[in-house]
């Protein structure tokens, strides 16, 4: 978290998100028997974000996917605020590039699953499930929906973009 993140949120809501934080992390991994679990993301942004870390995909570096061919975690001393959310990249040259081209690297739909807008749903898309056609990222909920949109990626942007308009105003647009 940056020092002007940090120094908006008072002391004790640190203090106490902290405590909070330590005793759920340890009830969780004691309960999944040291199993990782995956932090849902919210569903009510127009760009999807971490509810508890205010991180667009996760923190996930947007630009990696392109240069890298590979999600990469971005790094806390490399952020980038666009589209009301924080954005994390992997080395400077990535945040460079995002900020000097936002549309490009955003995940399309915000990041919100192509295959659940083209039902009508928002549905978070998951970082490390994701594709990138007509050269655009696109992030899934599950490896059935990734392989449905990679069948037929014209229909299935055609029919997210038929969607789309109508689940935006669903969603709260920072």
């Amino acid at each position: 978290m940056t020092a002007a993140r940090q120094e908006r949120k008072p002391a004790r809501s640190r203090a106490l998100f902290a405590a909070f934080s330590g005793a759920w992390v340890l009830a969780t991994v004691w309960a999944a028997g040291f199993a990782s679990i995956p932090v849902r993301a919210a569903t009510t942004e127009w760009v999807v974000t971490n509810r508890y870390t205010g991180l667009a995909i996760d923190g996930f570096d947007p630009v990696a996917y392109f240069v890298d061919a590979a999600p990469k975690e971005g790094r806390a001393e490399l952020e980038f605020q666009s589209n009301g959310a924080i954005w994390r990249f992997f080395n400077e040259g990535n945040r460079s590039a995002f900020a000097a081209a936002p549309e490009v690297y955003t995940p399309r739909f915000g990041g919100h699953d192509p295959m659940a807008l083209a039902r009508g749903a928002a549905t978070p898309g998951h970082p490390a499930l994701w594709l990138i056609a007509e050269q655009r990222l696109y992030l899934f909920y599950s490896a059935e929906a990734r392989a449905a949109f990679a069948r037929d990626p014209e229909a299935a942007i055609e029919a997210a973009e038929r969607h789309w308009p109508a689940v935006q105003r669903t969603l709260v647009h920072n």
